[in-house]
């Protein structure tokens, strides 16, 4: 019974310090980031640095305006898009799709999930982008294709897999006997699911889309290659933008002998990862609010 004992609060220990480093990861990431990061902004303000849309590293400007916008502009149509798709695809899912469908649906949707990026890319160019360009030119619209519609598009597609399968899972969990309470009061299938289904399930679809949102906001390869990189401030979701995650992959080991270059593009990463990490916060906290 001893040995047991202390075998279990080894495992407990050892378990416990496994957790905490992978917990430790992200603050090391940030430290990290932020110390390659201060060069830069110790000669020029944050704000200035985020409000300015001077990019002209041979002169020291480095304005991140534009490519924050690109980066809201591409990721907020993406989640447009997404959100509603996703939903009505998770209702069916678990409230009326027969048994055999959804288990051929429900793998087909995962391998989505599974596709490298660069795939949605190539998809993009090859039949995202024509089709921008040639519907646009339809209806006396001047577009290459490239743009922030294009990038929308696809990043919606990518999200896909991640905000259904999490929110079907979170439906399937709520209680049958709230279901069959609500059937037995004369309620029909849609009114059950919108009055008790959804209620019940709202944190966690909410968690969903956050999920999808952050993998929206931070994906690379598959925006750079349809949003056309221009870096500009779009007023337009037909022009080209240029989304901070690409202007990292696209700079980042190329011109690092330009004085504080490595320290601005390092700075956009520790911005994506703030942003990323307070919208994680904002799930949370709803989550926890729903769960009171």
């Amino acid at each position: 019974m001893r040995v047991r004992k202390v075998i279990d609060g080894v495992s407990e220990k050892v378990m416990c310090s496994v957790t905490a480093a992978v917990s430790f990861l992200v603050v090391l990431i940030a430290a990290g980031l932020y110390l390659k990061a201060r060069p830069i902004m110790e000669i020029t303000p944050i704000k200035e640095l985020l409000t300015s849309s001077s990019w002209h590293p041979l002169k020291g400007e480095f304005g991140f305006y534009p490519f924050l916008m690109g980066t809201f502009w591409v990721t907020f149509l993406a989640m447009i898009f997404a959100i509603p798709i996703c939903l009505l695809c998770s209702i069916y899912i678990s409230e009326y799709a027969p048994r055999k469908m959804r288990d051929v649906i429900k793998p087909l949707i995962d391998l989505l999930a599974g596709i490298p990026s660069v795939v949605y890319g190539v998809f993009g160019v090859l039949a995202v982008v024509p089709l921008i360009r040639d519907t646009a030119h339809r209806i006396n619209i001047s577009t290459t294709g490239y743009s922030v519609l294009a990038g929308g598009i696809v990043l919606a597609i990518m999200v896909f897999p991640i905000i259904i399968s999490v929110s079907v899972e979170v439906i399937q969990s709520v209680p049958y006997e709230a279901r069959e309470s609500s059937l037995s009061l004369g309620a029909t299938q849609w009114q059950t699911v919108k009055k008790v289904v959804l209620k019940k399930a709202f944190p966690g679809i909410v968690a969903a889309i956050i999920l999808g949102f952050s993998r929206a906001f931070g994906e690379t390869m598959a925006v750079l290659m349809v949003v056309g990189n221009v870096p500009q401030v779009p007023h337009s979701i037909f022009e080209e933008a240029y989304p901070l995650t690409a202007l990292i992959a696209n700079n980042y080991g190329e011109m690092l002998s330009v004085p504080l270059y490595d320290s601005a593009l390092l700075l956009g990463a520790l911005i994506l990862l703030l942003i990323v990490l307070l919208f994680s916060m904002a799930a949370r906290l709803i989550l926890m609010r729903g769960g009171r």
